[in-house]
Protein backbone atom coordinates (compact mmCIF):
# COMPACT_ATOMS: atom_id res chain seq x y z
CA UNK A 1 0.00 0.00 0.00
CA UNK A 2 2.85 2.37 0.81
CA UNK A 3 4.23 1.87 -2.70
CA UNK A 4 0.88 2.61 -4.13
CA UNK A 5 0.55 5.88 -2.25
CA UNK A 6 4.11 6.87 -3.13
CA UNK A 7 3.41 6.17 -6.79
CA UNK A 8 0.30 8.28 -6.66
CA UNK A 9 2.16 11.15 -5.00
CA UNK A 10 4.77 11.09 -7.75
CA UNK A 11 1.96 11.35 -10.30
CA UNK A 12 0.72 14.42 -8.45
CA UNK A 13 4.08 16.21 -8.65
CA UNK A 14 3.96 19.20 -10.93
CA UNK A 15 5.88 19.03 -14.20
CA UNK A 16 7.93 22.20 -14.50
CA UNK A 17 10.28 21.37 -17.34
CA UNK A 18 8.72 23.94 -19.65
CA UNK A 19 8.44 27.12 -17.66
CA UNK A 20 6.09 29.91 -18.67
CA UNK A 21 7.62 32.84 -20.47
CA UNK A 22 5.92 36.19 -20.25
CA UNK A 23 7.04 37.90 -23.46
CA UNK A 24 8.59 41.32 -22.85
CA UNK A 25 6.38 42.71 -25.62
CA UNK A 26 3.42 42.16 -23.31
CA UNK A 27 4.83 44.34 -20.54
CA UNK A 28 2.31 46.59 -18.93
CA UNK A 29 -0.81 44.52 -19.85
CA UNK A 30 -4.01 45.64 -18.17
CA UNK A 31 -4.75 44.21 -14.70
CA UNK A 32 -7.90 42.33 -13.81
CA UNK A 33 -10.95 44.60 -13.83
CA UNK A 34 -11.79 44.00 -10.20
CA UNK A 35 -8.41 45.28 -9.02
CA UNK A 36 -7.17 48.86 -9.02
CA UNK A 37 -4.94 49.42 -12.01
CA UNK A 38 -1.23 49.43 -11.30
CA UNK A 39 0.75 52.34 -12.66
CA UNK A 40 2.12 51.45 -16.09
CA UNK A 41 5.78 52.22 -16.61
CA UNK A 42 8.05 52.10 -19.63
CA UNK A 43 11.81 51.68 -19.84
CA UNK A 44 13.88 54.82 -20.44
CA UNK A 45 14.65 55.45 -24.16
CA UNK A 46 18.27 54.25 -24.01
CA UNK A 47 17.43 51.11 -22.04
CA UNK A 48 14.32 50.58 -24.15
CA UNK A 49 16.32 50.42 -27.38
CA UNK A 50 18.61 47.75 -25.99
CA UNK A 51 15.65 45.81 -24.61
CA UNK A 52 14.13 45.97 -28.09
CA UNK A 53 17.31 44.49 -29.59
CA UNK A 54 17.31 41.75 -26.95
CA UNK A 55 13.69 40.97 -27.75
CA UNK A 56 14.53 40.69 -31.45
CA UNK A 57 17.27 38.19 -30.60
CA UNK A 58 14.85 36.26 -28.40
CA UNK A 59 12.24 36.24 -31.19
CA UNK A 60 14.89 34.81 -33.51
CA UNK A 61 15.53 32.09 -30.90
CA UNK A 62 18.98 33.52 -30.18
CA UNK A 63 18.68 33.26 -26.41
CA UNK A 64 22.42 33.58 -25.81
CA UNK A 65 22.48 36.74 -27.92
CA UNK A 66 19.57 38.18 -25.95
CA UNK A 67 21.37 37.45 -22.68
CA UNK A 68 24.56 39.14 -23.93
CA UNK A 69 22.61 42.29 -24.87
CA UNK A 70 20.78 42.38 -21.54
CA UNK A 71 23.95 41.86 -19.51
CA UNK A 72 25.49 44.80 -21.33
CA UNK A 73 22.76 47.21 -20.20
CA UNK A 74 23.86 49.68 -17.52
CA UNK A 75 20.46 50.60 -16.09
CA UNK A 76 20.16 53.36 -13.50
CA UNK A 77 16.42 53.83 -12.91
CA UNK A 78 14.81 51.47 -10.42
CA UNK A 79 12.17 50.32 -12.91
CA UNK A 80 14.76 49.80 -15.67
CA UNK A 81 16.91 47.71 -13.32
CA UNK A 82 13.95 45.56 -12.21
CA UNK A 83 12.71 45.05 -15.77
CA UNK A 84 16.13 44.05 -17.11
CA UNK A 85 16.51 41.61 -14.21
CA UNK A 86 13.09 40.13 -14.98
CA UNK A 87 13.80 39.82 -18.72
CA UNK A 88 17.24 38.32 -18.11
CA UNK A 89 15.80 35.93 -15.51
CA UNK A 90 13.36 34.63 -18.12
CA UNK A 91 16.16 34.06 -20.61
CA UNK A 92 18.24 32.16 -18.05
CA UNK A 93 15.17 30.02 -17.23
CA UNK A 94 14.83 29.13 -20.90
CA UNK A 95 18.50 28.08 -20.91
CA UNK A 96 17.89 25.83 -17.91
CA UNK A 97 19.98 28.01 -15.59
CA UNK A 98 17.53 27.95 -12.71
CA UNK A 99 19.87 29.26 -10.03
CA UNK A 100 20.90 32.35 -12.00
CA UNK A 101 17.31 32.95 -13.08
CA UNK A 102 15.93 32.70 -9.56
CA UNK A 103 18.50 35.13 -8.19
CA UNK A 104 17.55 37.76 -10.79
CA UNK A 105 13.82 37.22 -10.36
CA UNK A 106 14.03 37.72 -6.60
CA UNK A 107 15.78 41.05 -7.20
CA UNK A 108 13.21 42.07 -9.79
CA UNK A 109 10.31 41.23 -7.46
CA UNK A 110 11.69 42.94 -4.34
CA UNK A 111 10.95 46.62 -5.20
CA UNK A 112 7.39 45.71 -6.30
CA UNK A 113 7.64 48.10 -9.23
CA UNK A 114 7.14 45.99 -12.34
CA UNK A 115 3.99 46.39 -14.38
CA UNK A 116 1.17 44.09 -13.32
CA UNK A 117 1.58 41.27 -15.85
CA UNK A 118 5.35 41.27 -15.40
CA UNK A 119 5.20 41.24 -11.60
CA UNK A 120 2.72 38.35 -11.68
CA UNK A 121 4.90 36.52 -14.22
CA UNK A 122 8.00 37.03 -12.10
CA UNK A 123 6.27 35.67 -9.00
CA UNK A 124 4.98 32.61 -10.85
CA UNK A 125 8.30 31.85 -12.49
CA UNK A 126 10.19 32.33 -9.20
CA UNK A 127 7.76 29.92 -7.53
CA UNK A 128 8.20 27.31 -10.25
CA UNK A 129 11.99 27.58 -10.14
CA UNK A 130 11.93 27.30 -6.36
CA UNK A 131 9.97 24.05 -6.72
CA UNK A 132 12.52 22.78 -9.20
CA UNK A 133 15.31 23.66 -6.78
CA UNK A 134 13.43 21.90 -3.95
CA UNK A 135 13.19 25.17 -2.06
CA UNK A 136 9.68 24.32 -1.00
CA UNK A 137 9.03 27.03 1.65
CA UNK A 138 10.19 29.65 -0.85
CA UNK A 139 7.97 28.18 -3.55
CA UNK A 140 4.98 28.33 -1.19
CA UNK A 141 5.82 31.97 -0.41
CA UNK A 142 5.94 33.00 -4.07
CA UNK A 143 2.82 31.04 -5.06
CA UNK A 144 0.94 32.58 -2.14
CA UNK A 145 2.12 36.06 -3.14
CA UNK A 146 1.01 35.36 -6.72
CA UNK A 147 -2.48 34.40 -5.53
CA UNK A 148 -2.72 37.51 -3.38
CA UNK A 149 -1.35 39.83 -6.09
CA UNK A 150 -3.54 38.51 -8.92
CA UNK A 151 -6.63 37.90 -6.81
CA UNK A 152 -7.18 34.66 -8.71
CA UNK A 153 -8.48 31.34 -7.41
CA UNK A 154 -6.23 29.07 -9.45
CA UNK A 155 -6.58 25.31 -8.95
CA UNK A 156 -3.18 24.54 -10.42
CA UNK A 157 -1.39 26.98 -8.13
CA UNK A 158 -3.22 25.73 -5.03
CA UNK A 159 -2.26 22.19 -6.05
CA UNK A 160 1.38 23.24 -6.33
CA UNK A 161 1.24 24.75 -2.86
CA UNK A 162 -0.24 21.53 -1.47
CA UNK A 163 2.43 19.53 -3.27
CA UNK A 164 5.18 21.77 -1.89
CA UNK A 165 3.90 21.17 1.64
CA UNK A 166 3.81 17.43 0.97
CA UNK A 167 7.35 17.36 -0.40
CA UNK A 168 8.51 19.44 2.58
CA UNK A 169 6.98 16.82 4.92
CA UNK A 170 4.46 19.33 6.30
CA UNK A 171 1.67 16.87 5.70
CA UNK A 172 -0.85 18.53 8.00
CA UNK A 173 -0.72 21.67 5.84
CA UNK A 174 -1.55 19.85 2.61
CA UNK A 175 -5.30 19.61 3.14
CA UNK A 176 -6.29 23.30 3.08
CA UNK A 177 -4.65 24.22 -0.26
CA UNK A 178 -5.76 20.89 -1.73
CA UNK A 179 -9.37 21.67 -0.80
CA UNK A 180 -9.01 25.15 -2.28
CA UNK A 181 -7.63 23.58 -5.47
CA UNK A 182 -10.64 21.26 -5.69
CA UNK A 183 -13.00 24.22 -5.25
CA UNK A 184 -11.10 26.30 -7.81
CA UNK A 185 -11.13 23.53 -10.42
CA UNK A 186 -14.89 23.23 -10.01
CA UNK A 187 -16.41 21.16 -12.79
CA UNK A 188 -13.00 20.77 -14.43
CA UNK A 189 -12.12 17.83 -12.21
CA UNK A 190 -8.45 17.26 -11.48
CA UNK A 191 -7.13 14.22 -9.62
CA UNK A 192 -3.93 15.74 -8.24
CA UNK A 193 -5.36 17.51 -5.17
CA UNK A 194 -7.24 14.33 -4.24
CA UNK A 195 -4.02 12.32 -4.52
CA UNK A 196 -2.31 14.80 -2.22
CA UNK A 197 -5.12 14.62 0.32
CA UNK A 198 -5.08 10.82 0.38
CA UNK A 199 -1.29 10.82 0.71
CA UNK A 200 -1.41 13.31 3.57
CA UNK A 201 -4.00 11.32 5.51
CA UNK A 202 -2.37 7.97 4.77
CA UNK A 203 1.11 9.06 5.82
CA UNK A 204 -0.33 10.46 9.05
CA UNK A 205 -2.18 7.16 9.60
CA UNK A 206 -5.53 8.92 9.37
CA UNK A 207 -7.03 5.99 7.48
CA UNK A 208 -10.68 6.86 8.13
CA UNK A 209 -10.15 10.28 6.56
CA UNK A 210 -8.29 8.74 3.64
CA UNK A 211 -11.22 6.38 3.07
CA UNK A 212 -13.67 9.31 3.08
CA UNK A 213 -11.69 11.00 0.31
CA UNK A 214 -11.33 7.79 -1.70
CA UNK A 215 -15.05 7.03 -1.48
CA UNK A 216 -15.69 10.40 -3.13
CA UNK A 217 -12.93 9.92 -5.67
CA UNK A 218 -14.17 6.58 -7.06
CA UNK A 219 -17.45 8.32 -7.83
CA UNK A 220 -15.79 11.36 -9.40
CA UNK A 221 -13.25 9.32 -11.40
CA UNK A 222 -14.92 5.91 -11.84
CA UNK A 223 -12.74 4.92 -14.78
CA UNK A 224 -9.46 5.43 -12.93
CA UNK A 225 -8.26 1.97 -11.90
CA UNK A 226 -5.83 3.04 -9.21
CA UNK A 227 -8.53 4.59 -7.02
CA UNK A 228 -10.52 1.35 -6.79
CA UNK A 229 -7.45 -0.63 -5.80
CA UNK A 230 -6.39 1.98 -3.28
CA UNK A 231 -9.83 2.10 -1.67
CA UNK A 232 -10.00 -1.68 -1.45
CA UNK A 233 -6.63 -1.83 0.24
CA UNK A 234 -7.28 0.92 2.80
CA UNK A 235 -10.51 -0.84 3.76
CA UNK A 236 -8.30 -3.82 4.64
CA UNK A 237 -6.20 -1.56 6.86
CA UNK A 238 -9.36 -0.76 8.83
CA UNK A 239 -10.25 -4.48 8.82
CA UNK A 240 -13.41 -3.75 6.89
CA UNK A 241 -13.11 -6.87 4.79
CA UNK A 242 -16.71 -6.80 3.58
CA UNK A 243 -16.30 -3.40 1.92
CA UNK A 244 -12.85 -4.30 0.69
CA UNK A 245 -14.19 -7.42 -1.01
CA UNK A 246 -17.14 -5.55 -2.51
CA UNK A 247 -14.83 -2.83 -3.87
CA UNK A 248 -12.20 -5.13 -5.33
CA UNK A 249 -14.80 -7.56 -6.66
CA UNK A 250 -16.43 -4.73 -8.62
CA UNK A 251 -13.03 -3.48 -9.74
CA UNK A 252 -12.22 -6.97 -10.99
CA UNK A 253 -15.47 -7.20 -12.92
CA UNK A 254 -14.67 -3.83 -14.50
CA UNK A 255 -11.27 -5.16 -15.55
CA UNK A 256 -9.32 -2.88 -13.24
CA UNK A 257 -7.21 -5.48 -11.40
CA UNK A 258 -4.12 -5.98 -13.51
CA UNK A 259 -1.36 -6.90 -11.05
CA UNK A 260 -0.48 -10.16 -9.35
CA UNK A 261 -0.77 -8.63 -5.89
CA UNK A 262 -4.27 -7.35 -6.66
CA UNK A 263 -5.52 -10.75 -7.84
CA UNK A 264 -3.99 -12.47 -4.80
CA UNK A 265 -5.59 -9.93 -2.47
CA UNK A 266 -9.01 -10.54 -4.01
CA UNK A 267 -8.54 -14.32 -3.84
CA UNK A 268 -7.55 -14.04 -0.19
CA UNK A 269 -10.62 -11.92 0.57
CA UNK A 270 -12.88 -14.51 -1.06
CA UNK A 271 -11.28 -17.23 1.07
CA UNK A 272 -11.59 -15.15 4.22
CA UNK A 273 -15.25 -14.49 3.44
CA UNK A 274 -15.96 -18.23 3.19
CA UNK A 275 -16.15 -18.26 -0.58
CA UNK A 276 -13.33 -20.73 -1.28
CA UNK A 277 -14.68 -21.72 -4.71
CA UNK A 278 -14.37 -18.14 -6.00
CA UNK A 279 -10.99 -17.85 -4.30
CA UNK A 280 -9.71 -20.93 -6.08
CA UNK A 281 -11.32 -20.09 -9.41
CA UNK A 282 -9.80 -16.62 -9.76
CA UNK A 283 -6.38 -17.78 -8.58
CA UNK A 284 -6.38 -20.76 -10.93
CA UNK A 285 -7.41 -18.60 -13.88
CA UNK A 286 -4.62 -16.09 -13.41
CA UNK A 287 -1.95 -18.67 -12.62
CA UNK A 288 -2.90 -20.28 -15.94
CA UNK A 289 -2.70 -16.90 -17.72
CA UNK A 290 0.72 -16.18 -16.26
CA UNK A 291 -0.34 -13.02 -14.40
CA UNK A 292 0.16 -14.82 -11.08
CA UNK A 293 3.43 -16.70 -10.75
CA UNK A 294 3.26 -20.47 -10.73
CA UNK A 295 5.42 -20.79 -7.63
CA UNK A 296 5.11 -22.92 -4.51
CA UNK A 297 3.35 -20.28 -2.42
CA UNK A 298 0.65 -19.63 -4.98
CA UNK A 299 0.15 -23.30 -5.78
CA UNK A 300 -0.15 -23.99 -2.04
CA UNK A 301 -2.82 -21.29 -1.77
CA UNK A 302 -4.61 -22.78 -4.75
CA UNK A 303 -4.49 -26.31 -3.34
CA UNK A 304 -5.81 -25.09 0.01
CA UNK A 305 -8.61 -23.13 -1.69
CA UNK A 306 -9.79 -26.13 -3.71
CA UNK A 307 -9.57 -28.26 -0.56
CA UNK A 308 -11.76 -25.77 1.30
CA UNK A 309 -14.15 -25.75 -1.66
CA UNK A 310 -14.36 -29.57 -1.33
CA UNK A 311 -13.09 -30.16 -4.84
CA UNK A 312 -10.88 -33.09 -3.90
CA UNK A 313 -9.71 -33.84 -7.44
CA UNK A 314 -8.29 -30.38 -7.97
CA UNK A 315 -6.94 -30.05 -4.45
CA UNK A 316 -5.12 -33.38 -4.81
CA UNK A 317 -3.82 -32.38 -8.23
CA UNK A 318 -2.27 -29.18 -6.92
CA UNK A 319 -0.84 -30.82 -3.79
CA UNK A 320 0.89 -33.24 -6.15
CA UNK A 321 2.23 -30.35 -8.24
CA UNK A 322 3.37 -28.64 -5.07
CA UNK A 323 5.23 -31.77 -4.00
CA UNK A 324 7.10 -31.87 -7.32
CA UNK A 325 7.99 -28.19 -6.99
CA UNK A 326 9.27 -28.37 -3.45
CA UNK A 327 10.47 -31.97 -3.07
CA UNK A 328 8.56 -32.01 0.21
CA UNK A 329 6.92 -35.36 0.82
CA UNK A 330 4.32 -33.86 3.15
CA UNK A 331 2.47 -32.61 0.09
CA UNK A 332 2.30 -36.10 -1.41
CA UNK A 333 1.00 -37.29 1.94
CA UNK A 334 -1.69 -34.61 1.92
CA UNK A 335 -2.60 -35.57 -1.65
CA UNK A 336 -2.82 -39.23 -0.67
CA UNK A 337 -5.01 -38.58 2.37
CA UNK A 338 -7.46 -36.49 0.33
CA UNK A 339 -7.70 -39.14 -2.37
CA UNK A 340 -8.19 -41.88 0.19
CA UNK A 341 -10.94 -39.90 1.91
CA UNK A 342 -12.60 -39.48 -1.47
CA UNK A 343 -12.30 -43.23 -2.01
CA UNK A 344 -9.94 -42.74 -4.93
CA UNK A 345 -7.79 -45.58 -3.66
CA UNK A 346 -5.64 -46.31 -6.71
CA UNK A 347 -4.32 -42.74 -7.15
CA UNK A 348 -3.99 -42.51 -3.36
CA UNK A 349 -1.66 -45.54 -3.43
CA UNK A 350 0.47 -43.81 -6.08
CA UNK A 351 0.74 -40.68 -3.92
CA UNK A 352 1.59 -42.67 -0.78
CA UNK A 353 4.35 -44.51 -2.63
CA UNK A 354 5.79 -41.23 -3.91
CA UNK A 355 5.95 -40.01 -0.35
CA UNK A 356 7.87 -43.15 0.62
CA UNK A 357 10.19 -42.78 -2.36
CA UNK A 358 10.85 -39.21 -1.32
CA UNK A 359 12.10 -40.35 2.06
CA UNK A 360 9.17 -39.37 4.27
CA UNK A 361 9.73 -39.94 7.98
CA UNK A 362 6.04 -40.68 8.56
CA UNK A 363 6.39 -44.25 7.38
CA UNK A 364 4.00 -45.76 9.89
CA UNK A 365 1.18 -43.41 8.91
CA UNK A 366 1.88 -43.92 5.21
CA UNK A 367 1.85 -47.72 5.51
CA UNK A 368 -1.41 -47.52 7.43
CA UNK A 369 -2.87 -45.47 4.60
CA UNK A 370 -1.59 -47.92 2.01
CA UNK A 371 -3.04 -50.80 3.98
CA UNK A 372 -6.45 -49.14 4.05
CA UNK A 373 -6.41 -48.37 0.30
CA UNK A 374 -5.37 -51.90 -0.64
CA UNK A 375 -7.94 -53.38 1.74
CA UNK A 376 -10.87 -51.51 0.17
CA UNK A 377 -9.61 -52.53 -3.26
CA UNK A 378 -9.77 -56.14 -2.11
CA UNK A 379 -5.99 -56.43 -2.31
CA UNK A 380 -5.64 -58.19 1.04
CA UNK A 381 -2.15 -59.52 0.52
CA UNK A 382 -0.78 -56.03 -0.24
CA UNK A 383 -2.88 -54.59 2.61
CA UNK A 384 -1.46 -57.09 5.09
CA UNK A 385 2.10 -56.49 3.87
CA UNK A 386 1.70 -52.73 4.35
CA UNK A 387 0.12 -52.95 7.78
CA UNK A 388 2.87 -55.28 9.02
CA UNK A 389 5.41 -52.63 8.04
CA UNK A 390 3.34 -50.09 9.99
CA UNK A 391 3.90 -52.14 13.17
CA UNK A 392 7.57 -51.15 13.00
CA UNK A 393 6.65 -47.56 13.83
CA UNK A 394 5.93 -47.02 17.56
CA UNK A 395 3.35 -44.36 16.67
CA UNK A 396 1.22 -46.75 14.63
CA UNK A 397 2.19 -50.14 16.12
CA UNK A 398 -0.94 -50.62 18.24
CA UNK A 399 -3.41 -49.65 15.51
CA UNK A 400 -1.44 -51.57 12.89
CA UNK A 401 -1.44 -54.75 14.98
CA UNK A 402 -5.22 -54.58 15.33
CA UNK A 403 -5.61 -53.89 11.61
CA UNK A 404 -3.30 -56.79 10.71
CA UNK A 405 -5.57 -59.23 12.55
CA UNK A 406 -8.69 -57.80 10.93
CA UNK A 407 -7.16 -57.92 7.42
CA UNK A 408 -6.00 -61.51 7.96
CA UNK A 409 -9.41 -62.61 9.18
CA UNK A 410 -11.15 -60.89 6.25
CA UNK A 411 -8.78 -62.54 3.76
CA UNK A 412 -9.53 -65.95 5.28
CA UNK A 413 -13.28 -65.36 4.95
CA UNK A 414 -12.76 -64.32 1.35
CA UNK A 415 -10.55 -67.37 0.86
CA UNK A 416 -7.62 -65.20 -0.21
CA UNK A 417 -4.16 -66.46 0.63
CA UNK A 418 -1.90 -63.88 2.27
Amino acid sequence: MSKLITSALVCASIALAQLPLSAPAQAGAAAAEEKPKRKVQLPSPTVGKKIGRAFEAYSAEDIDGAIDILNDIDAKREYDIAYVQYFTGQMYAMKGKGKESLELLEKAIAPDILNEADHAGALKLAADLSMQSEKFPQAIKFYTEWLSFTGKQDGEVYTRIANAYALNKQLDKVIEPADKAIAAFGDKLNQNPYILKVSSYYERKMITEAIDVLEDVVQLFPKEKKWWVMLGQVYIMKENYTKSLATLDLAYKLGYLEKESEIKTLSSLYAQSEMPYKSALILEKHIASGLVKRDDKNIASLANAWHAALDIDKAAKYYGELAKMTNLTKHYEKQAVLLKQDEQFKPAIVAYNKALEGGSKNKGTIYMGLAECHFYLGQYKEAHSAVVKATDDPKTKRAATSWATYIKDTAQRKKVKI
